[in-house]
């Protein structure tokens, strides 16, 4: 909601600052979202006096002008056409920036004459819509006063504050200045219930519909002058986004924006009998104050007389009877509506207005009576005129909330350690009735209705900011891990997969008995008796048969290169330990992107790699394992392997899958896949971390090339190699594997790079001798000889 700060100082006697206000409006919990601060804007324009303005030598439209300034006589070009001798005008020094357009004014040459300053319109300042000429100020102002002192714009900064839907009240800049009141920031201005004098005329009002409107309240003017609204009110209007129609229209506007208490007035002429609130009929259309047609349905409540529907009740009026410059008489209405109903009818209607914003939130069901008075002497006042007595429709419903007011609860809720007198003094100062043990909250506070609600007012007021801050206790014990081994390793392997360019698949549980018949069989004991369908008859003894599956369907549908991985449980007895956790994947065609340069198909050491990262990523050392030429009957023999723990603890297996198992079930292109069994790999004690920490010396690596026997695995090679040296070795790596000449047959040279650093010197040659040394000794004991 838009207001400017003048309005809130009607209602608020304060000093405090813009920044103190809206500081503190945000504290309580009225979040501002801006501030449009107009005088702020203009605080570099000053007055200045022309002296004289002289046709410009090279521009018939332009003139010369010497300016009187408080720094002296300036040389200002200007095209206004009203520039001339004798008048006082609002000057833009250099280095002051245009409101309007962001233009710095700068030294400048205009057609060969120099220019010190600007000379301004109004347009060009924001302050209207006048640019033919520039602004005369009255002669009487002197020359360096600010531009905004002459204009006298005191307190125009306007505020854009973020109402929540329970505040209501502030929907009304009364209700904000309250609460500013209660934090201590000023004192709420009280306004006497005005008596209204008058005649006894009456107009004829019933209500058909009480749920969408328990009362209304209607009241007879004559004699009204619907004209221009005064300047002080149409600038309130203007700078809250309203646009002033007529004295009327705008005096309504304003005790909505003001009090957030919607009301309407009615031409009396144009009225045909009595008004009735009543229900919509089914198709029964309004032609509303935005000019817009709305057919309307029962759920909508309608202003009505004998003509039919002549405004949508607590939304928006007609136009059929709405008021013009001509109008004279006029009916007044205030009225209460069903926050539920108005929120349905604006909903479906697709109208936001100012009315039904607030009445959705909830008018004051008390104090009806009062805003009639209020309204009408405001109309009196303006807009002349001769008051008939109210006519009150309906009745008001009665509003009596008793609250139980503990302030040792309040400091428990709250963590303070406020005093009783302090929170009595903020309770009463928002409004509520002080009865010893109990509060009564207003009509206008629909959110207070509890104990805790009183709590929350008191702490907002004293501020959230002014409650200690309290460490929690510390635990007694530790927390249980949230995930197990098996579950930190399944997340860990999808992680990993999905890193290295995997997609992730999820298969059922079950497959065909073929599919199990690929993989090693099922036993019979984990066949279903009742199968969702045949292809789905079996415990999966395996992860592959779905991944193949979804790879076959990939390929058919245009999409030969493919990396897919599941991981989940496979089943290969009915034990309580019968059902595995295990990591697969395959990939088919190409590693990576067709480019220009080549592409090669995914091979064996792609999935081997794939295999140690989940190994790893599970929290594995992968240098403890060995490599096995050995795999499962459904892997390419002499193209597959595994890694294992020993003998007999298998932890992966991959490779190529053999070309009969990709037959049965119908794939005619090779894939490479690899399997990791995450239950089989041992339980990894947490190791402390210890800080990294970076040698700042010299590194030295050497190249080693050792003949070993053809059959002889690398690994075996560089476990040998990692052994030979704990303190100085860093990194060993195979960078050439070669058979031929030089190299006798049944034998291989092996090719090492060995990087050695110490952490507290630079290595000498002695240092890295021994090294060689070490090396190569614990080589030979595998029968490799140094080449």
């Amino acid at each position: 909601m838009k207001f400017p700060l003048a309005l809130l100082k009607r209602f608020l006697t304060t000093d405090a600052t813009l920044e103190h206000i809206s500081a503190t409006l945000t504290a309580i919990g009225l979040e501002v979202d801006g501030i449009e601060d107009k005088a702020a804007e203009l605080k570099p324009f000053v007055v200045a006096e022309i002296l004289e303005a002289t046709r410009h030598p090279q521009a018939d439209k332009l003139q010369v002008c010497t300016v009187k300034a408080a720094q002296g006589t300036l040389q200002i070009v200007c095209g206004a056409p009203n520039a001339r001798a004798g008048i006082k005008v609002a000057l833009a020094n250099i280095g002051s920036i245009i409101p309007t357009n962001g233009m710095e004014i700068k030294k400048a040459a205009v057609r060969g004459v120099e220019s010190h300053g600007m000379l301004c319109s109004a347009r060009e300042l924001g302050l209207g819509d006048d640019h033919e000429g520039i602004m005369e100020l009255p002669l009487d102002a002197a020359i360096g006063t600010p531009l905004v002192d002459v204009l006298g714009m005191v307190d125009t900064a306007v505020l854009d504050v973020n109402i929540t839907a329970n505040r209501g009240d502030c929907m009304g800049v009364y209700g904000i200045a309250r609460d500013l009141a209660a934090a201590g920031l000023g004192t709420l201005v009280t306004y006497p219930t005005p008596e209204i004098a008058g005649s006894n005329e009456t107009y004829p009002i019933r209500i058909e519909d009480t749920d969408a409107c328990p009362a209304f309240i209607g009241r007879v003017i004559r004699g009204v002058r619907n004209g221009a609204s005064p300047e002080w009110l149409q600038r309130v209007l203007t700078a809250s986004g309203m646009r002033p129609i007529s004295v009327l229209v705008d005096i309504t506007n304003y005790v909505t924006l003001a009090f957030g208490r919607p009301s309407h007035v009615y031409d009396l002429a144009k009225l045909s009998g009595a008004i009735v609130v009543r229900r919509a009929r089914e198709g029964e259309e309004v032609l509303a104050l935005n000019d817009k047609t709305y057919r309307l349905s029962p759920q909508a409540c309608v202003i009505a007389d004998d003509s039919g529907a002549i405004g949508i009740g607590g939304i928006m009026g007609g136009v059929s009877t709405s008021v013009s410059e001509t109008t004279t008489d006029i009916l007044l209405e205030i009225a209460l509506f069903n926050p539920e109903r108005i929120a349905k009818t604006g909903r479906a209607l697709q109208i936001d207005s100012d009315a039904r914003t607030r009445f959705e939130r909830g008018v004051p069901s008390q104090g009806l009576e009062i805003a009639d008075r209020h309204i009408t002497s405001t109309i009196l006042q303006l807009a002349g005129g001769a008051a008939g007595a109210p006519m009150l429709a309906g009745e008001i419903p009665k509003h009596k909330i008793e609250i139980a007011f503990s302030p040792a609860a309040i400091n428990a809720l709250g963590g303070t350690a406020i005093e009783e007198s302090r929170m009595r003094e903020i309770l009463v100062a928002l409004g509520l009735r002080d009865h010893g043990e109990h509060m009564h909250p207003p009509s206008w506070r629909h959110d207070i209705h509890q104990p805790a609600d009183l709590a929350e007012e008191v702490l907002r007021i004293v501020g959230y900011d002014a409650i200690p801050l309290v460490s929690l206790p510390k635990p007694t014990g530790m927390a249980a891990p949230a995930l197990d081994a098996t579950q930190r390793r399944t997340s860990l392997s999808r992680r990993a997969l999905a890193a290295r360019g995997y997609h992730e698949t999820y298969g059922w549980g079950f497959c065909s008995a073929a599919q199990a018949e690929a993989f090693g069989g099922q036993s019979e004991a984990l066949e279903l008796l009742n199968p969702i369908s045949a292809d789905l008859s079996v415990m999966r003894p395996n992860l592959l048969p779905h991944l193949l599956e979804a790879a076959r369907q990939n390929h058919a549908r245009g999409n030969p290169n493919a990396a897919l991985f599941e991981v989940g449980a496979t089943f290969v007895d009915v034990t309580p330990n019968g059902q595995r956790s295990v990591a697969a994947g395959l990939r088919m065609g190409l590693r990576d992107a067709l480019h220009w340069t080549g592409a090669p198909n995914a091979d064996v050491f792609d999935v081997k790699a794939d295999a140690l990262a989940v190994l790893e990523a599970a929290g594995f050392d992968t240098a403890k394992t060995q490599t096995a030429r050995s795999a499962p009957a459904w892997y390419h023999p002499g193209r597959s392997g595994g890694f294992t723990l020993g003998p007999k603890q298998v932890l992966a297996t991959f490779g190529e899958l053999h070309p009969a198992t990709l037959k049965a079930l119908g794939i005619d292109f090779p894939v490479m896949a690899f399997e990791v069994h995450l239950d089989a790999i041992p339980a990894v004690k947490p190791a402390k971390r210890k800080a990294f920490s970076a040698s700042g010396f010299q590194a030295a690596a050497r190249d080693f090339a050792f003949v070993v026997d053809q059959d002889m695995a690398s690994g075996e090679l560089l476990k040998a190699v990692h052994a030979a040296e704990k303190t100085l070795l860093r990194e060993v790596t195979i960078f050439d594997i070669y058979t031929g000449k030089g190299i006798e047959d049944g034998k291989k040279s092996i090719a090492l790079t060995v990087t050695m650093q110490a952490a507290d010197r630079t290595l000498t040659d002695a240092d890295i001798e021994a090294v060689a040394q070490a090396i190569i000794t614990s080589a030979r004991k595998l029968g490799a000889v140094l080449r």
